[in-house]
């Protein structure tokens, strides 16, 4: 951590119950995801986290969530239908359905890293079609049968995005699930029990995170629900102040970076 190895005597230590105070849960498993070690030591970096949390979680997938939302709010309150799809449409969502068998076959084979990294490549592909196709400008009403297809194929993409990320963001994803009109609960939620030690004469107990995933989405594209309602979002996640880092390097002892 820092250059320095983990040490809790030292004080070289991040204790979770405590920087979760500080910030989103699923910005710290963002983080762990991309940039954890997985079969060598790796550094954890206090404005790497605050870099990677700013320029892609927040400018990259949020970015992409809250204009979505945001444009179909605007526009038509509900997510549209789609007319006829252009190539640059199918392209799009072709591209993020095969992200099923990619991103699944990475986590299935513990490449935790790789299946984050394609899911966020799609990610990209999503606000490059924003670019592309531009409905900000899709103004006119002979536009507005255009305006709707690609902002249907946007709720389509981003609700697909949201299950390809949802392993590894599952607390942002019923916030997602709900910005684009869905209803409920998308990800079941981890939660502590407290457990007993296997040497039942200890009597200790100690915590432990588990939960009931029994009822999941399923790994597939799932068709938008057109007429659900879509209010202007909020933003999912929180942008963090460049000093962060240098707070929290301060709290290890470092000077400022």
């Amino acid at each position: 951590m820092e250059g320095r190895q983990f040490s809790s005597s030292r004080g070289v230590v991040i204790y979770v119950n405590d920087v979760l105070e500080r910030y989103q849960v699923d910005a710290l498993r963002y983080f762990l995801s991309a940039a954890a070690p997985e079969s060598a030591d790796s550094d954890f970096s206090w404005p790497e986290f605050v870099k990677r949390t700013n320029n892609e979680l927040v400018a990259g997938w949020g970015n992409l969530v809250n204009r979505t939302a945001s444009m179909i709010a605007k526009n038509f309150g509900e997510i549209p239908a789609a007319a006829d799809l252009e190539q640059v449409d199918r392209d799009l969502l072709d591209q993020i359905t095969a992200g099923f068998d990619v991103v699944g076959k990475a986590i299935g084979e513990h490449r935790q890293k790789a299946g984050l990294a394609e899911a966020m490549r799609l990610v990209g592909e999503a606000n490059a079609y924003v670019s592309m196709t531009e409905p900000f400008r899709l103004k006119g009403e002979d536009q507005r049968e255009r305006l709707g297809t690609v902002l249907h194929v946007l709720a389509q993409a981003v609700l697909d995005l949201n299950t390809l990320l949802s392993p590894y963001l599952p607390h942002s994803s019923t916030a997602v699930f709900a910005a684009l009109g869905g209803d409920g609960e998308f990800m079941p939620m981890p939660h502590v029990e407290e457990v007993s030690d296997l040497d039942e004469a200890e009597r200790a107990t100690y915590p432990i995170i588990t939960g009931d995933y029994s009822a999941m989405p399923a790994w597939a594209s799932c068709p938008v629900t057109v007429g659900a309602p879509v209010a202007k979002p909020t933003p999912i996640f929180t942008k963090l102040d460049p000093e962060t880092a240098d707070i929290e390097r301060q709290r290890l002892g470092l000077d400022a970076s």
